[in-house]
């Protein structure tokens, strides 16, 4: 039987990556996802996975203290979301994480680098397939980069077609991709046998625990639940915008026909999309009369 466990699911996630006894698969993803100069070899978790968090409803960000191979100190966080202003916030949180080291810091040159992590189970951008985007400081002219400071990676899995026959030659960033976007469709084994890496596996056998565990799996439930009623609301606002837009462009249609009709100034499409719906309706109003009482 298929785990039926997703980890791109907010609290498999935390718990997966978020525990202290599994840093094999977060160091494993974090490097996937950085690819440093100096890899990952160790990693303190500054908020590991805490059940309560999810009963009172925290946002789930992993604050996380990596060590690379040359003893440099990188603060990274991760984090899931969807959420209007995605961009603005994980710059946001990016830009608190770097300016709040001051407060431990003896002066600027002590300030750590920051990595800003967004894995979004979905698409952030519609004109571009690529999933891995990387933004750093950089001058647009010389593209010189200001290292050592702030980082922004954001994964769109929504663009991820990657087949499981591709599994054999796929590099660790794109087994891990594959993994949160597929693992709940295998069953234990098959995903063992699948993933011989020890990072993945200690991370299948994480989610494999939450099926198992009934106030886990509550939880994650729950989560499921929340994400499924989000995608429903964010799928009807796109729908009453869609309805508002059509009736938007039948109302403009409309000004204009009755205005070439009766030999008026045509009002610029930039003016008419400028004004309000209320303010359409009212224009063309006052049009269909001017027609009711010609016709009488």
């Amino acid at each position: 039987m298929a785990l039926g466990i997703r980890p791109i699911n907010e609290f498999a996630f935390k718990k997966t990556f978020g525990t202290p006894e599994n840093r094999l698969a977060l160091i494993s993803l974090l490097n996937a996802i950085l690819q440093l100069e100096a890899p990952i070899v160790d990693l303190t978790i500054e908020n590991p996975y805490n059940l309560q968090d999810f009963y009172d409803d925290k946002l789930s960000i992993l604050d996380i203290k990596a060590i690379d191979q040359l003893a440099r100190i990188h603060n990274v966080e991760m984090q899931l979301t969807a959420e209007a202003g995605l961009v603005q916030r994980i710059v946001f949180y990016g830009c608190e994480l770097y300016s709040g080291q001051m407060k431990l810091a003896d002066n600027y040159a002590d300030l750590h680098s920051v990595h800003s992590i967004c894995l979004l189970d979905g698409r952030l951008w519609r004109d571009s397939p690529k999933v891995h985007h990387t933004f750093r400081l950089t001058d647009l002219e010389s593209a010189r980069v200001l290292s050592g400071t702030l980082e922004i990676h954001t994964l769109e899995l929504g663009w991820y077609n990657m087949q499981e026959a591709d599994l054999a030659t796929a590099s660790t960033l794109e087994s891990w991709l594959y993994w949160l976007l597929h693992a709940h469709e295998y069953e234990i084994e098959e995903l063992l046998k699948l993933f011989p890496q020890a990072a993945i596996q200690q991370a299948s056998q994480t989610i494999r625990q939450i099926s198992e565990i009934t106030e886990d799996k509550i939880m994650y439930d729950s989560r499921e639940k929340a994400i499924r009623d989000r995608n429903w609301l964010l799928s009807a606002a796109e729908r009453r915008g869609e309805a508002r837009g059509e009736a938007r462009g039948e109302i403009k249609g409309r000004i204009a026909t009755l205005q070439e009709f009766f030999g008026l100034p045509i009002t610029s499409d930039e003016t008419l999309s400028a004004m309000s719906l209320e303010q359409l309706k009212e224009l063309a109003g006052q049009l269909s009369k001017m027609l009711r009482e010609r016709n009488r």
